[in-house]
C-alpha cells in the first residue's frame, strides 16, 4: 500500500523541492566554472556550457530532490551527491558522442566530482539538521493504518514522526516499529497529552463519520492539528491520492498515477535517451535493414497500427521479420515456435529483440515511451478488453519498448487468457509504482537479461 498524495500538508517539504534543486544546479554550475578556470580548460572547453545544461537536465529528470530518508541522512547526502557526479558523467558521455572531437580531461572531472560531492553532501547535512518535525498520532484500522505509519517513516526527509497510533478494528493492540498502538480512547488521549503529541491524523473510511466526531469532540478543547486522511483504498484503483482542481480537492479513485510532472520528466528522459540510442546503433540499424532486404522481398520496416496513450491509433515500426504474406480480415496470427513464415534473419532479430529497434524512431515522435506497457495488435486489444481484468488502464500511458511484465518473463506469444492477465497485472503494478529510478531497473534488466529470452520467437 503507497502512501497517499494528500499526505503533503502546508508544512510539508514538498514546496522546498524546487528550490532545493534550483540551489544545487546553480552550485553545480558555479563548481564547473571554478574548474574550467583554474584548471586546464580542456574539460569543458567550448561545450562546457552543453555539458553543464545536460547535467542539469539528467539530474532534474533523474533524480528525486527530496533526497533519501531521514533515518539514514549520511547516506543520503552521499548518494545524492554521488547522483549528480553519474548526471555529469552522462553528460560528458553525451557531448562525446555528439561531437567526437570533445577531449574531457581525467583530472579536470574527478576534480568537478569531488567538488560536487563535498558541497551537496554539507549541504543536505547542514539542512537535515535544520529541519523541524512535528509528532504524529494516527487513528485508524488494520492493514491502512498500519502502512499508513510505514510509509510516513519511509518517507523523505519526513517531517512528520507517528508516535502513536490508535486501532479502530477488532485487531490485538500491539506495537508497529515501536508505536504504541491503542484500543483505549482515554488512554489515547492521555498519551498524547504527556507525550504533547502535534497533530492528530484520522485515516478513517468515509463511512465512520461516528468516530470521527467522536476523536473531534474528544480534542474540541486542544490546540491539536486535526487532519482527515479518508482511506479509499478499496475504491481507489492507482492510490494516486488527491489533485488540486482550482482550489477544489478531489481524490483520484480510477485516474492515472503519473503527475503532469512525472509525464512531461519520462517524456525528456525518453527523447533524449531515444536520440542517443539511434546515433549510437545507426551502423547496426543499417546493417539489419540490409540484411533484412537480402533475405526475402519485401519492405525493410514492418508497420501495424496499434494503440497508444489514451487509445489513440499510431504505427508501430519494426523490423520486418516474416515473410510478405496477406493476413485474413481482422484477424491477427501471433508468431509461434518454429513459424513457417520467419526468415531466418527474422527468427535472429525476434530471438535477440533487434527488429525492436525502430520503434526508438515512435519514441522520439512522441507515440511510445522507452519503458511502458507493450502495445498489443489493435484486434488483440478488442479482444481481451472485455476478457482481462482492468485491460483498458494499460492506455493510461505510453506504450512502451520494454517494460516491467517483459524483463519478469511475460513476453513473447499470449496463448491463454491467463497469461495475458498475468501480463497485465504487471503493467498495472509498473503503473502504480513508476519511479525514474524503476525505469532504469528496467532499462539495464533489459540490457543485461532482456533481449534473449526463450518466449521470443
Amino acid at each position: 500500500m503507497r502512501l497517499p498524495s494528500y499526505i503533503r500538508f502546508n508544512n510539508a517539504p514538498a514546496g522546498r523541492d524546487l528550490p532545493l534543486r534550483l540551489i544545487e544546479s546553480v552550485f553545480v554550475a558555479i563548481c564547473a566554472m571554478v574548474i574550467h578556470r583554474h584548471a586546464d580548460g580542456s574539460y569543458l572547453a567550448a561545450y562546457r556550457s552543453t555539458v553543464v545544461a545536460l547535467t542539469i537536465v539528467f539530474a532534474w529528470c533523474a533524480m528525486d530532490a527530496r533526497g533519501t530518508p531521514r533515518a539514514a541522512p549520511v547516506k543520503g547526502a552521499l548518494l545524492t551527491g554521488l547522483g549528480w557526479v553519474f548526471c555529469e558523467a552522462l553528460a560528458v558521455a553525451v557531448v562525446k558522442l555528439m561531437h567526437p572531437d570533445y577531449q574531457p580531461s581525467l583530472r579536470s572531472f574527478a576534480a568537478l566530482g569531488a567538488m560536487t560531492v563535498v558541497g551537496i553532501f554539507i549541504f543536505r547535512m547542514a539542512r537535515a539538521r535544520g529541519a523541524r518535525t512535528y509528532s504524529v498520532a494516527v487513528v485508524g484500522r488494520g492493514d491502512h493504518c498500519a502502512a499508513l505509519v510505514r510509509n510516513v517513516e519511509a518517507m523523505h526527509e519526513p517531517i512528520y514522526r507517528i508516535e502513536a497510533r490508535f486501532e479502530t478494528g477488532e485487531e490485538t493492540a500491539a506495537s508497529l516499529d515501536g508505536v504504541p498502538c491503542f484500543h483505549d480512547i482515554d488512554a489515547f488521549v492521555s498519551h498524547m497529552h504527556t507525550q504533547r503529541i502535534d497533530e492528530l491524523w484520522l485515516a478513517l473510511p468515509l463511512t465512520d463519520e461516528k468516530t470521527l466526531h467522536r476523536f473531534i469532540d474528544a480534542f474540541h478543547n486542544e490546540l491539536v492539528n486535526i487532519r482527515f486522511i479518508p482511506d479509499v483504498s478499496n475504491l481507489s484503483r492507482f492510490q494516486s491520492g488527491a489533485v488540486n482542481l482550482d482550489g477544489a480537492l478531489a481524490i483520484n479513485l480510477v485516474a492515472t498515477p503519473l503527475t503532469a510532472d512525472k509525464l512531461a520528466a519520462k517524456t525528456i528522459f525518453d527523447r533524449v535517451f531515444a536520440a542517443c540510442a539511434i546515433l549510437g546503433t545507426s551502423p547496426v540499424l543499417l546493417a539489419i535493414a540490409l540484411a533484412v532486404k537480402l533475405s526475402s522481398p519485401g519492405p525493410v520496416l514492418f508497420k501495424q497500427r496499434r494503440r497508444g496513450a489514451s487509445g489513440q491509433p499510431f504505427e508501430i515500426y519494426k523490423f520486418r521479420t516474416m515473410r510478405t504474406h496477406a493476413p485474413g480480415d481482422g484477424v491477427v496470427v501471433q508468431a509461434r515456435r518454429g513459424d513457417p513464415r520467419v526468415t531466418r534473419v527474422g527468427a535472429f532479430l525476434r530471438r535477440t529483440s533487434l527488429d525492436e529497434l525502430p520503434q526508438f524512431f515512435n519514441v522520439l515522435r512522441g507515440e511510445m515511451s522507452v519503458v511502458g506497457p507493450r502495445p498489443h495488435a489493435i484486434e488483440h486489444d478488442d479482444l481481451y478488453q472485455d476478457i482481462v481484468d482492468d485491460y483498458i488502464h494499460r492506455y493510461r500511458i505510453k506504450p512502451g519498448i520494454t517494460g516491467w511484465a517483459q524483463i519478469n518473463g511475460f513476453r513473447g506469444e499470449t496463448d491463454s487468457v491467463d497469461k495475458m492477465q498475468r501480463r497485465v497485472e504487471h503493467d498495472l503494478y509498473y503503473l502504480s509504482n513508476w519511479s525514474f529510478a524503476l525505469d532504469m531497473r528496467i532499462v539495464l534488466a533489459t540490457v543485461v537479461r532482456g533481449f534473449v529470452h526463450i518466449n521470443a520467437y
